[in-house]
């Protein structure tokens, strides 16, 4: 209920609201996770170089390599890594591009250039940096996956603060999830409806929050990969054909 009530008093808001609470939020939210993780790492700096020695032994291990193939596993190892790491920055999706484009600016390469600075940090940075606490930790092999994992490592690295930091980055992060898809929706929504289908869509928005709450976990990872990957095929058959656009127009900016 919390939550419902403080998505409509954003959402309801429009486009300005959201981006007001939104970067106020994740600019903080991503700057306490990465001191978090950057004090856990320099308090275990030594186990730093055995962590990376295990990611680089690993990804070459042919027994490793062999034995995926052997266990059938490799196409559902490639489903969930594609799966998740759309869920990290959502690449190819075609959805961040309608929040850049309410941004004010002539100049459409720099602000792509914006928008691949997110995929950068989201990946590279912090997927890398809680990779590297889960495995200074020592707790990447018992048995625990997802945020049980990551907030396990983070309080076995900060005892009595790491646990908060994941958890109230996790928080933050749903809540403006949930506020930046409400406005990748009702874009859409309005171009194939009309300016009359935005109340609607808000309040129907709303009212989903709940059930995307409570319903069960299993279900609602199924349902948003099968959605995405309903984005993201056609969006990518677009990219191609609009690949002309963006060779001439990156040629132009040099």
């Amino acid at each position: 209920g919390v939550l419902m009530l403080l998505t409509a008093a954003v959402i309801l808001g429009g486009i300005r609201r959201i981006a007001e609470v939104a970067s106020a939020l994740v600019p903080l939210m991503a700057l306490s996770y990465l001191l978090a993780a950057g004090t856990i790492l320099y308090l275990h700096c030594r186990e730093l170089t055995d962590a990376l020695h295990l990611i680089l032994v690993s990804t070459f291990d042919p027994k490793a390599a062999a034995g995926g193939v052997m266990g059938g596993i490799v196409w559902t190892a490639i489903r969930f890594g594609v799966a998740r790491g759309i869920f990290s920055n959502e690449a190819g999706l075609g959805s961040a591009p309608i929040a850049h484009a309410a941004a004010r600016t002539n100049d459409p390469v720099r602000q792509g250039l914006v928008a691949m600075l997110g995929t950068f940090i989201d990946t590279l940075v912090i997927c890398t940096l809680t990779a590297l606490v889960i495995l200074v930790s020592g707790l990447w092999d018992d048995g625990a996956n997802g945020a049980v994992l990551s907030t396990a490592a983070f309080d076995a690295g900060l005892p009595g603060y790491g646990a908060y930091v994941v958890s109230l980055g996790l928080a933050v992060f749903a809540f403006t999830t949930i506020l930046g898809w409400s406005y990748y929706g009702e874009r859409c929504a309005e171009f194939l409806f009309g300016v009359r289908v935005i109340w609607p869509y808000r309040l129907l928005w709303i009212g989903a929050v709940p059930l995307g709450a409570l319903g069960k976990l299993n279900l609602i990872w199924l349902v948003a990969d099968v959605m995405n990957a309903m984005m993201a095929l056609p969006n990518l058959i677009a990219l191609l054909f609009l690949s002309p656009v963006v060779f001439r127009l990156s040629r132009a900016s040099d």
